[in-house]
């Protein structure tokens, strides 16, 4: 059916039947929006895409190892550390194209929760810890994917930071965290970009889920961020639908037989449920699908070559190059080398899950530092198998062998598939033992020794004294492989910076007392302390700080400048800086601004990044790099006026090359409002514990307004919110738990060697009740379902009747 060319949406919803509109708030299927023939109305396809379009080959159910090939990109933690506004555009436009020539209408991403831990099972799909880098490289990756007619969905608002019970935890934060933090990294990019839609996630925050939190959904995001798009939840992330619909969430995924569509037209006969409200939730559907049509009915062509190429661009620039001691690097062809690890040959490109992409091609490093040689094949041994964990000793004097006798070593270690995956979360940030045996052996015979990492998030390195060179290549996409060999032998100068602080260990992480939480809930106790707020504030060593990131070349910082000594709080500032190529190379440097509020009344990390600019210099070459600061640039989250509010007093103007590298300073007068310290603010600056990053129960209780409990379920207590894994009380919630998780599995088509099978098999344990609506194929009705939860819930006689008149 070809869409109308005139498609006049208030004259389509006067002609919609009731039924007709409560049809289109929610899936036809896994991944399409209803059509409605008659009127003109498509069927949008939407699919998951951060760093692709990963279309499924068959629309019913989930089939994520199942993808038509696409240009598989760097994932987000890469991209983000290129700092690099005009690439990520690039790659938003890129996977844009792709996306219209696969009609798909939109792309599930960005993702921009922010990394709290770097135990997080989904870090790879994320951009930093930082709100400001975060929301700036969605911002721009937005503009890129929409440039090209396709939507994008900002995704998963809000403060969905770990996978552990993802789709029913409670997130506690307090509201300068909330606001100062999470929300800011959807902020800018949605103000800035503007996204066709924004997805919400499955948590509750402070109590109310995601999905049906008027506060998130239309207080803050429509009100007061002024966004005008459609909302839609995460698959299966609906709790209570006519809630949902009361709070903004317009539509919702996926298609679950329209299990909902009877108590939709039943609260609206109630007078539950407002005609407006469903109407204007039906009006942003059908903006969303007018805003679609041109990209549906002149979908396009792309050159897959073209993209590979741009895939490349981007993991060189998003790779940081750690250590480079004694100029090991780069390497010279002719060099006598030897290449050790697995990943050489068979790479780590990507993380498991819903992202998982089917790559148009597949470069190795491997293949690519043979061509520095005219094809002649390198020594080379794995040293391990790609998803061992304990070591290898035969693989491991294999490679001994080899690093014997060549005058350097290129070795590829990291985290194999299956240590990270959606929907789980790691355990620790330790490298595999085989990996960790292989380099000590490796290191012991020949100590000049390139390190390639291949990980989506952080990961300890006890190691790292030990060897000369360490090149962070994340995970690099399909063309990540001759990206690294362009790194090694200089053909690219690296010019990644760390989006993510690397800390020593776990334990020094602010968030591990109180990471993922009971299966209830879990508390931010550490605030707005997140990452190098927290490390650079109370002078905590760390292995490798926020920002960080060597070149090939040496960069001079001079001359810096503000526009004015003293200004109004709401007025703007201009501060500009000389930077200079003094190397021999060309290369680029990411110049980064930081503000430092010299006395605050409110608590306030000692820092925090304000600005960024990436340059490109030739040797020698000289640029001005300008920043503007505005009135956020100096603010803080005040709760109690529920307003950004400005302290007057000093602040400091910081310009570094790092969080830890500041080169140059400059104070400024902002003239704001006098504050006095309140009671509270007292006894919050009492009970902060900076050295072990957290507040007391009593302060944090104090910071979020309220006495939190965790409160377990009570046998009798079930919902349609609990998880399978709590329905262990009663023999026949055990029995329902065990069939319906093999009910659920039955629809998920996967390897069952692969590391999404893990994934599945966590989800299926953890998932609520509800969404057996989404995987039971309609076997199963949301009056079968609520009949079912009667008897479990030991009301065996209501349950029978009500199961009776539901056959």
């Amino acid at each position: 059916m070809q869409p109308q060319v005139y498609f006049d949406v208030p004259h389509i919803i006067r002609q919609l039947t009731i039924d007709e509109k409560i049809a289109l708030l929610s899936g036809f299927n896994f991944w399409q929006t209803p059509a409605i023939e008659r009127l003109g109305i498509p069927s949008l396809f939407i699919t998951d895409g951060p760093h692709g379009v990963r279309k499924q080959k068959q629309t019913g159910g989930v089939m994520l190892d199942n993808a038509e090939p696409a240009t598989c990109f760097p994932t987000a933690s890469a991209l983000a550390s290129s700092w690099d506004r005009d690439l990520m555009q690039a790659v938003g436009a890129a996977i844009g194209i792709e996306a219209r020539a696969k009609q798909v209408s939109v792309l599930l991403g960005p993702g921009v929760n922010i990394k709290r831990s770097p135990l997080g099972g989904r870090n790879f799909e994320y951009y930093s810890e930082d709100p400001l880098l975060s929301s700036q490289m969605a911002a721009a990756f937005i503009q890129g994917v929409q440039s090209k007619g396709v939507g994008a969905s900002i995704k998963h608002f809000a403060a969905n930071n770990q996978e552990f019970r993802r789709m029913t935890i409670d997130t506690i934060v307090d509201e300068r965290a909330l606001r100062e933090i999470y929300l800011a990294s959807f902020e800018t990019a949605v103000k800035a970009a503007s996204p066709w839609t924004v997805m919400s996630a499955y948590n509750a925050v402070n109590g109310t889920p995601c999905s049906q939190n008027k506060r998130l959904l239309n207080d803050i995001l429509r009100n007061e961020w002024g966004f005008n798009g459609l909302v839609v939840s995460d698959w299966g992330g609906v709790y209570q639908r006519v809630p949902a619909l009361q709070a903004g969430n317009d539509l919702e995924m996926p298609g679950n037989n329209g299990a909902h569509n009877s108590v939709v037209k039943q609260a609206l006969a109630q007078g539950e449920l407002s005609s407006a409200t469903l109407d204007r939730s039906v009006e942003r559907i059908l903006h969303l699908i007018k805003a679609a049509l041109p990209a549906l009915q002149q979908p396009t062509k792309y050159d897959a070559k073209v993209h590979h190429e741009l895939a490349r661009k981007a993991a060189a620039s998003g790779a940081v190059l750690l250590k480079n001691d004694d100029n090991l690097l780069p390497l010279t062809a002719g060099q006598s080398i030897g290449v050790i690890g697995a990943f050489a040959k068979k790479p780590r490109y990507q993380g498991a899950g819903s992202s998982l992409m089917a790559p148009s091609r597949l470069n190795t490093a491997y293949a690519g530092i043979c061509m520095r040689y005219n094809g002649k094949k390198i020594p080379y041994a794995p040293g391990y198998g790609v998803r061992d964990h304990q070591p290898n000793e035969t693989l491991i004097v294999d490679a001994i062998k080899i690093a014997r006798r060549v005058e350097t070593v290129v070795l590829f270690i990291g985290l194999p598939d299956i240590y990270e995956t959606e929907g789980v979360d790691r355990p620790h940030m330790r490298l595999p033992d085989a990996h960790i045996a292989l380099l000590n052996a490796v290191v012991a015979v020949n100590p000049r020794v390139v390190v390639v990492l291949s990980n989506g998030a952080p990961v300890e390195m006890p190691w790292h004294d030990v060897v000369p060179a360490i090149l962070e290549g994340y995970l690099g996409g399909q063309a990540g492989g001759r990206a690294t060999a362009d790194l090694l032998f200089g053909d690219e100068n690296p010019s990644g910076k760390l989006a993510e602080t690397f800390p020593v260990s776990w334990s020094d992480h602010p968030a591990s007392a109180y990471f993922p939480g009971s299966p209830q809930m879990v508390e931010y106790r550490e605030s707005i302390y997140v990452g190098y707020r927290y490390y650079n504030t109370v002078a905590e060593e760390v292995l490798f700080p926020f920002g960080h990131g060597l070149s090939y070349t040496t960069f001079a910082y001079s001359n810096l400048q503000l526009s004015a000594s003293k200004i109004m709080a709401n007025e703007p500032l201009m501060a500009t800086v000389t930077i200079t190529n003094t190397g021999s190379r060309a290369g680029a440097e990411v110049v980064q601004l930081y503000v430092r509020d010299v006395e605050s009344t409110p608590f306030r990390p000692v820092h925090e990044l304000k600005g960024f600019h990436k340059v490109w210099l030739k040797p020698k070459e000289s640029t001005t790099v300008t920043f503007t600061l505005n009135k956020r640039s100096w603010a803080f989250y005040d709760v109690n006026r529920a307003d950004w509010l400005v302290e007057s007093g000093q602040f400091e103007v910081q310009i570094g090359a790092s969080s830890r590298d500041i080169r140059l300073r400059a104070m400024v007068d902002v003239r704001g409002e006098t504050l006095r310290q309140s009671a509270q603010q007292s006894l919050l600056a009492d009970y902060y514990d900076l050295q072990r990053g957290n507040f007391g129960p009593g302060a944090f209780a104090v910071l979020i307004g309220q006495q939190v409990k965790a409160v377990r379920p009570r046998r009798g207590a079930y919902t349609l919110n609990t998880p399978l894994a709590d329905m262990q009380d009663s023999w026949f919630a055990r029995i329902f738990h065990d069939r319906m998780k093999r009910l659920a599995m039955n629809q998920v088509s996967i390897d069952a060697e692969s590391p999404t099978a893990i994934m599945f098999r966590t989800i299926m344990n953890e998932m609520p009740l509800r969404t057996l609506l989404m995987f039971s194929g309609g076997r199963i009705s949301l009056a079968r379902l609520e009949a079912l939860l009667l008897m479990m819930n030991g009301k065996w006689i209501r349950g029978l009747m009500a199961l009776l008149r539901n056959r």
